[in-house]
């Protein structure tokens, strides 16, 4: 699906959020790669699960067809910032939920490009019978985004114990949250 664009303005920084489009592909791939080495709170690391322009023209046009899936990016006057991408299902046990992903550019963080994609995803998912949106893998460590979740109407559900291996060769757990729209 699709929303309208939205304007923002934080610390100075404009900018806008709003739906992923065909021309957004190899910018888009450019800044997965570039956001998957700047944090490891990512499930990937650069180079991993690589989308080219046409892996992820493919990703865009099947989610704007696709009435439970939105891919939204932030865009400044230097280009595409963010993304975040609710994946809906088609299987009916599971069509009143969403997976959330998300990724800001670090030199981005504090700018709320997160917070704005993430409640323009909301949004869009209470108003189209959305009830459920899911984070899977979020690092234990990761405090800044677990506060942001949390402000957001998001719990913890579950651990996950050794989920994840990072660069310190350790095992790290991570959470799986979700916020509930409804009863």
């Amino acid at each position: 699906m699709r929303i309208e664009a939205k304007p923002f303005e934080v610390k100075g920084l404009r900018y806008t959020v709003r739906s992923a489009a065909a021309g957004d592909a190899g910018s888009l791939s450019a800044l997965r790669l570039r956001i998957d080495g700047e944090s490891e709170n990512m499930d990937r690391e650069p180079g991993e699960d690589f989308l080219d322009a046409a892996g992820f023209a493919a990703v865009i046009e099947a989610d704007t067809n696709h009435p439970r899936s939105l891919f939204l990016v932030a865009e400044s006057e230097e280009g595409l910032i963010g993304y975040s991408r609710c994946a809906g299902s088609d299987l009916k046990r599971f069509v009143h939920k969403a997976e959330l992903g998300l990724g800001v550019r670090k030199d981005y963080w504090g700018f709320a490009v997160g917070r704005h994609l993430m409640t323009e995803s909301i949004d869009w998912a209470d108003a189209n019978g959305i009830r459920k949106i899911v984070l899977y893998g979020v690092l234990e460590t990761n405090a800044r985004g677990i506060e942001l979740y949390k402000k957001l109407g998001f719990e913890i559900e579950g651990l996950m114990k050794k989920d994840r291996v990072l660069s310190d060769g350790k095992f790290h757990n991570t959470y799986m949250m979700a916020r509930f729209n409804g009863s």
